[in-house]
């Protein structure tokens, strides 16, 4: 069931001009029973100014001789034929006018610190057009050596929560594609594999070491070290002296 406007409110008038039982109101307005038990002691929106539905064309006054009649009766909004068939409007965020000069700004933040982000999640977090954020992406923009980059939740123009979901849900896509996403992006971690291509080097300086294997494993010798060396035994052959002991 639709919600009416100023709920609130209109729980506030009700409450003060008609006989209809609190869980009525409650149904009607979409709040808890014991809100408007609240309302009707006075705990609950005070100082609310109450809302006539009646006036605003939400409720007829048949209704509510009705609900009033029949305790049962569940409340509904008055039909509105030009809302018949309304879908929700979709576009850009609508930005306010104190803030719309700081979009260029913040476009040219997220194409920077964020550049996995696709045009239309830049122009829904911000409220903007994609030839804007192309312009800005390109460096283009009439005034591109004027916009110094600035976060936009620092700005006002959209929440962190927000920011994180589309760069979330950026970094999954290009998970989800096979690409691996380099050190600036810091999105996830990738393996060594991944990193190198699928292929793991050995640094220069330790190349060849692998053969050496610990235990009982065979290490390989080297031939010419030996022949620098020559035999053990020949280190103790010393040349036949006087037979006197030097002092």
């Amino acid at each position: 069931m639709a919600r009416p406007i100023m709920a609130k409110a209109t729980a506030v008038w009700l409450v003060d001009n008609t006989t209809i039982s609190f869980k009525q109101i409650a149904d009607f307005v979409e709040m808890h029973e014991l809100e408007v038990q609240g309302i009707a002691d006075g705990d609950v929106a005070a100082g609310v100014k109450g809302f006539d539905p009646i006036t605003n064309n939400q409720l007829t006054q048949e209704e509510i001789d009705t609900a009033q009649g029949d305790i049962m009766h569940r409340i509904k909004l008055k039909f509105n034929a030009a809302a018949e068939g309304e879908e929700k409007r979709r576009g850009p965020r609508y930005t306010p006018l104190s803030k719309r000069q700081d979009r260029p700004a913040s476009i040219y933040w997220l194409v920077k610190f964020h550049p996995e982000l696709t045009d239309g999640q830049v122009s829904k977090l911000v409220g903007t057009t994609k030839p804007t954020i192309q312009a800005i992406r390109e460096r283009t923009h009439w005034n591109i050596s004027n916009i110094q980059p600035i976060d936009p939740v620092a700005l006002g123009l959209c929440k962190q929560s927000e920011l994180d979901a589309a760069v979330q849900k950026a970094a999954a896509k290009k998970a989800a594609s096979g690409e691996v996403m380099n050190d600036d992006e810091r999105r996830k971690l990738v393996s060594t594999e991944q990193s190198l291509g699928g292929e793991t080097k050995i640094p220069t300086a330790i190349e060849g070491l692998e053969t050496f294997t610990l235990g009982d494993a065979p290490v390989e010798e080297d031939e010419d070290a030996n022949k620098n060396f020559g035999d053990a035994d020949s280190f103790f052959d010393l040349p036949a002296g006087d037979g006197t002991e030097q002092p």
